[in-house]
């Protein structure tokens, strides 16, 4: 993967987001929420990002907004791969009355507006980054059970299952060790493509005011830039940037993926 000028830079952009949530809050300048500056001051040592309409310094704003896309890009994604991989495999290996009732559910699943059942929760719980985190959890794994799932029933019946069975494996064993380690490589591409859109829901809600009051994010940044964009650019630039560079990696990586992944086979 990367051997592919695409993975290498979704790399590098995965690589910045996660570095940048882990360490970025601990060294930004100043607090995201503190009023310490002029009002719209124009990027600059002081304030390499500048400042929004209330003086709050939009350099340490996208920083710990970087934290809070990956709380929950990640959380999301541990969700989806474990409730997606259980669904997946447990309807591709017992197949028949099982596969059926599974993917009855599968389908109930993938047809929920994820984005707007997470404004009915916002709506009727109160805004809140658990449960946001359980919403885009609980209605994203529909596709990666899918692939799972597809993947099960072409290796079920190989020669490697086969031996396994007749050296008296249980279907535990088969599972675990000779089906699901040959099902993660095309489940992990379908997350990459489930992280990015989680990314885009959460920076979306955000945006329309209905994400954590506690905690900043970028679409709330780029929110409070929005209203100002004709007399200054970089409140709104900068956060959108941010927003931009963190799904186009998450694309590029499971691109990149899903390439070595057909070279391979």
């Amino acid at each position: 993967m990367v051997r592919r000028p695409g993975g290498v830079i979704g790399v590098a952009m995965v690589g910045l987001l996660v570095g940048v949530g882990l360490i970025g809050p601990t060294v930004a300048p100043r607090d995201p929420f503190a009023i310490d500056g002029p009002s719209l001051a124009s990027p600059s040592g002081t304030y390499p990002f500048g400042t929004d309409p209330l003086g709050r310094d939009v350099w340490s704003g996208v920083l710990h907004g970087a934290r809070t896309s990956l709380l929950v890009a990640v959380t999301v994604a541990l969700l989806v791969l474990a409730v997606g991989t259980a669904v997946g495999m447990a309807a591709g290996y017992r197949a028949g009355w099982v596969d059926d009732i599974l993917m009855r559910i599968t389908e109930f699943a993938q047809v929920l507006p994820r984005f707007f059942l997470a404004i009915v929760v916002i709506a009727l719980f109160g805004p809140g980054l658990d449960r946001l985190i359980v919403v885009l959890g609980l209605t994203s794994w529909p596709l990666l059970a899918r692939v799972v799932r597809a993947e099960l029933l072409s290796l079920r019946e190989r020669e490697f299952v086969e031996a396994a069975r007749a050296d008296g494996a249980g279907t535990m064993r088969i599972v675990v060790r000779e089906l699901l380690p040959n099902a993660l490589a095309p489940a992990l591409v379908v997350l990459g493509l489930v992280v990015a859109q989680v990314l885009l829901i959460e920076a979306s809600l955000a945006f329309l005011g209905l994400g954590d009051p506690n905690a900043v994010s970028w679409g709330y940044l780029a929110n409070q830039g929005q209203r100002v964009l004709r007399v200054a650019w970089w409140p709104a630039v900068f956060p959108g940037l941010a927003i931009v560079i963190a799904v186009l990696g998450c694309n590029l990586v499971a691109d990149a993926l899903n390439d070595a992944l057909g070279a391979r086979r």
